[in-house]
């Protein structure tokens, strides 16, 4: 589910949340766990959108009795189209069990906003698309997975008051909007692909691990290669975020040797230059592009074709 970017990221703000405590000291085994916290929030704000998607599309039977129950009816108030609530794609997505056990364990179904879903439900019903959804009287994918990615796109993620309730409830919003985007998108393709139990596969769980252990334990191996670069540079006067970043490309230059050294260079620039100054992206790839040509011609660095393996 989660990216290597989306692990670096979060590595990163770890270790900054370190050196910003002082809490040098902390055990392994404390860090990984803190580091677990993190990756799985992405999983439960992915379970948070889907949810939203999930309960505009069943407001449609709420609405229906509503206006059933209304004193004085009209045969329109008799009538009203409830064809999304039956949408397959949505049913697929509320009965995965994996979903399910989400929702339970992180309280999710308590997260919801009830005002924010009927506001959205009555935004959708007036909407063209909604109009030609119920329109179609036949079910297909297409036009299931569609107005449920209507929703999430048009609605959900067009909405500020939504964007603002949830960057309340979720401090890791800015950081994986994109992709709690891709995979909600993806999901509603293939909503039979949805396994939120599992929020990072294990090799990538294994690397979140290395690349927090190794900057850790290697510092002095990473400062070494890392000072001799800074020529009239002090050090303690470097932004925190771009010294840990070289931190970790090094890292993963010398010691991860699947990862291609092209991506991991381009990783961290492209980290730098959302979550440092301006000219963050600059110093961090020359720094670490002049690492890097030092490190190939002392033949240290060797790397496995993953492709190979």
């Amino acid at each position: 589910m989660i990216s290597r970017r989306n692990i670096r990221i979060k590595v990163m703000q770890l270790l900054y949340a370190l050196e910003s405590l002082g809490s040098e000291n902390a055990q392994p085994a404390q860090l990984e766990k803190q580091l677990r916290k993190q990756i799985d929030q992405t999983r439960t704000l992915i379970a948070y959108l889907l949810l939203n998607i999930v309960e505009i599309a069943r407001y449609a039977e709420t609405y229906a009795r509503q206006r059933a129950s209304k004193n004085i009816k009209t045969e329109e108030d008799l009538n009203v189209n409830i064809k999304i609530a039956g949408n397959e794609v949505m049913w697929k997505i509320w009965e995965n069990a994996g979903f399910r056990t989400i929702v339970e364990q992180d309280k999710i179904a308590l997260m919801p906003d009830a005002d924010f879903i009927k506001k959205a439900f009555l935004q959708l019903s007036e909407s063209d698309v909604y109009k030609q959804y119920i329109a179609e009287q036949s079910r297909n994918k297409k036009s299931e997975t569609e107005i449920l990615q209507y929703i999430f796109t048009d609605i959900l993620l067009a909405d500020e008051s939504f964007i603002y309730q949830t960057e309340e409830l979720f401090q890791n919003w800015d950081d994986d909007c994109e992709i709690a985007e891709q995979m909600i998108l993806q999901y509603l393709q293939k909503p039979q692909s949805l396994d939120l139990r599992e929020s990072v596969s294990p090799d990538k769980w294994t690397f979140a691990k290395n690349l927090l252990v190794t900057v850790l334990e290697k510092e002095n191996v990473l400062m070494d290669l890392i000072k001799p670069k800074l020529k009239n540079w002090d050090p303690e006067r470097i932004a925190v975020v771009d010294m840990l970043l070289l931190k970790m490309g090094v890292s993963e230059l010398l010691f991860f040797e699947t990862i291609p050294t092209k991506v991991t260079i381009n990783e961290y620039i492209d980290v730098a230059k959302d979550y440092s100054t301006k000219q963050s992206g600059q110093f961090v790839n020359g720094i670490l592009d002049s690492i890097h040509k030092d490190l190939i011609s002392q033949n240290r660095i060797n790397k496995i074709d993953f492709r190979k393996r």
